[in-house]
């Protein structure tokens, strides 16, 4: 990787809207490329100063405060995607919903949420090539790859602090829906089962129930019926990797097309019914909207062969 050594002290005013970040975590964002133990050596030694005094990691920046900047080595910024790539030019008909504070996309199953672990770009990647003029673009929250349907993008500081904070207080509501094994029990409507992620040799993280796991619940009900199978919407209590999937599998009745928590015989059946892909979607997503504080709904319909398989599917 290239490497550019500025020479010159930045001096920089802090944006009203950055206001309340951490010093560590705005250096981080400002000097991208540059590693952590970096970062936290300058503001160590002080050479990194906020109107004119020496802080510490934790300090929280004010509006208009001026923060001095030593010359350190910044990587080469990533070049992004092509807007002339495919996948990215069309993530454009994904959108959903777009206003000044928020994007939400309806995600395509099999693109990730961000470039990474051998893949070039995700949707933020992809979203930033779209609006070269955005200055803010972040991820809200995540999606596996191969689940698909809404996902929140901040355009702003205070919008992405307020939708973190309703997440963490458990006010925003997200519905899943999710085709699984034969027929799960109308009376069933919540899983609870500790999770415990690990992480193989190959890299690979999986997800397993264990005693000394995170306290996990994930809620369920039964939309429609079918021979071999059932359409459930999840909803998950909790926020755990691969959550839903586990806990289908836990109670004896795992997602279609899942490659890791898997009944290979139901994924072959559904294969035959057309399904070549994770039966996950995220369907709807409610939540207040961060500038007007009224409650906002977003749904994001299944895509045509998530419907055609429901279609090819006999009933109960």
């Amino acid at each position: 990787m290239t490497e550019t050594n500025p020479t010159k002290v930045q001096l920089v005013q802090v944006d009203p809207e950055l206001e309340g970040q951490r010093i560590d975590n705005f250096l981080r964002t400002f000097l991208k490329g540059v590693p952590k133990s970096l970062i936290y050596r300058v503001l160590r030694k002080g050479e990194v100063r906020v109107n004119k005094k020496r802080v510490k990691p934790d300090y929280k920046l004010q509006a208009h405060d001026e923060v001095r900047i030593p010359p350190v080595k910044v990587a080469e910024p990533q070049e992004l995607p092509s807007v002339k790539l495919n996948k990215v030019a069309n993530l454009e008909q994904y959108i959903l919903f777009e206003d000044d504070q928020l994007i939400a996309i309806n995600k395509p199953s099999g693109m990730a949420v961000h470039g990474g672990s051998g893949l070039s770009f995700g949707v933020i990647e992809a979203l930033r090539a779209l609006r070269p003029e955005q200055k803010f673009l972040e991820l809200v929250h995540r999606l596996d790859r191969d689940t698909s349907g809404c996902l929140l993008v901040a355009k702003r500081r205070s919008a992405l602090k307020s939708l973190h904070e309703q997440l963490r207080e458990k006010q925003v509501d997200k519905r899943y829906h999710a085709l699984v094994s034969g027929h799960w029990p109308a009376s069933r409507n919540k899983v609870k089962a500790a999770l415990r992620k690990n992480i193989l040799k190959s890299g690979e993280r999986m997800v397993s129930v264990a005693e000394d796991g995170k306290e996990s619940e994930t809620r369920y009900r039964v939309l429609q019926s079918f021979e071999q199978a059932t359409l459930v919407e999840a909803f998950p209590v909790t926020g755990r990797t691969h959550q839903i999937r586990v806990h289908c599998q836990y109670a004896g009745h795992c997602i279609g097309g899942d490659d890791k928590y898997n009944d290979e015989v139901f994924n072959l059946a559904m294969q035959e019914k057309g399904l070549h892909r994770l039966f996950l979607h995220a369907y709807s997503l409610s939540f207040m909207h961060p500038k007007t504080g009224e409650r906002q709904t977003l749904i994001a319909p299944l895509d045509p062969q998530l419907s055609q398989v429901l279609k090819n599917l006999s009933h109960a």
